[in-house]
């Protein structure tokens, strides 16, 4: 089951599988209910919308399928590849070989939902920043009870000069206006179990000529999905459910930055992910 939201001439709204849900549906309603009553909740609102089970064919432009005020955070040094770009970029790289094998992961606040940049809209990179990249992570959708649900692509955009100067600047190099992507729909699932082993690719493009691709897989991330939702859900509560970016397996080489124009396609499984950066 896949959840859209879209932009109609009556304004945002949310479909399921092309059937659009009623106007009144938030995304916050249906993480207020347990898992395992999600399935059955969207299809009797589907059934209840116009068109009965044919529903009304989704159209519009697609929207960042998030509401405004939900949070996003974001995990670090989750695979090894992670660990390494970040050990050379940092003037204390000893800081990150702590954070891949503690107890406790790296994690961080990165977006309100009203922020977040929609499928094939633009990212951005900051004009204070001189070395910056994309991000490709698997994105958990997770509940207001801290159990995993769903998913979709996402692109935390990381300014690598900033963050390396100081760790203290993460929050500059991570939180900034057009810094994340989510998209493009929430995949839900029953079984976090079916995310253990599913490709991640980044391909980036200047003027429709590759000039980054790269792959991953999420059998190789250090911690588990269910290790990062219970550590975000332990002293947090989140009443209309959060969305946890999972880390980067993928890493640009330091002679790559991104550039206005670019556009950047991110798959996590079946579901790609596309935005230019702005210029």
């Amino acid at each position: 089951m896949d959840l859209t939201r879209l932009q109609t001439t009556t304004g945002p709204r949310w479909a399921l599988d092309n059937v659009l849900l009623p106007e009144t549906f938030t995304l916050s309603q249906l993480l207020a209910l347990p898992a395992r009553d999600h399935a059955q909740y969207l299809e009797e609102l589907a059934q209840s919308s116009e068109g009965g089970s044919g529903g009304a064919p989704a159209g519009g432009d697609l929207l960042a399928p998030i509401d405004a005020y939900q949070e996003v955070w974001a995990s670090g040094v989750t695979f090894l590849r992670s660990r390494e770009a970040r050990e050379a970029e940092s003037a204390v790289s000893d800081i990150y070989q702590r954070v891949y094998e503690a107890q406790r992961p790296e994690l961080f606040f990165k977006s309100l939902g009203w922020r977040v940049v929609n499928p094939g809209g633009p990212v951005r990179i900051r004009r204070d920043s001189r070395w910056n990249v994309p991000e490709p992570e698997l994105t958990l959708v997770i509940n207001c009870h801290g159990e995993i649900c769903g998913f979709c692509a996402g692109n935390d955009v990381s300014s690598r000069d900033i963050e390396g100067e100081n760790p203290l600047y993460l929050p500059q190099a991570k939180i900034y206006n057009g810094s994340c992507a989510l998209g493009p729909c929430i995949r839900l699932i029953s079984d976090p179990g079916a995310l253990a082993d599913l490709p991640i690719l980044l391909d980036i493009l200047r003027d429709g000529t590759p000039v980054f691709q790269g792959q991953t897989s999420t059998k190789l991330m250090k911690r588990s999905f269910t290790e990062l939702a219970e550590c975000l859900f332990r002293e947090l509560s989140f009443p209309t459910g959060a969305f946890l970016m999972t880390g980067t397996g993928i890493v640009p080489p330091e002679s790559f930055t991104l550039q206005p124009g670019d556009e950047v396609r991110i798959t996590t499984g079946d579901l790609v992910l596309q935005n230019i950066i702005a210029q």
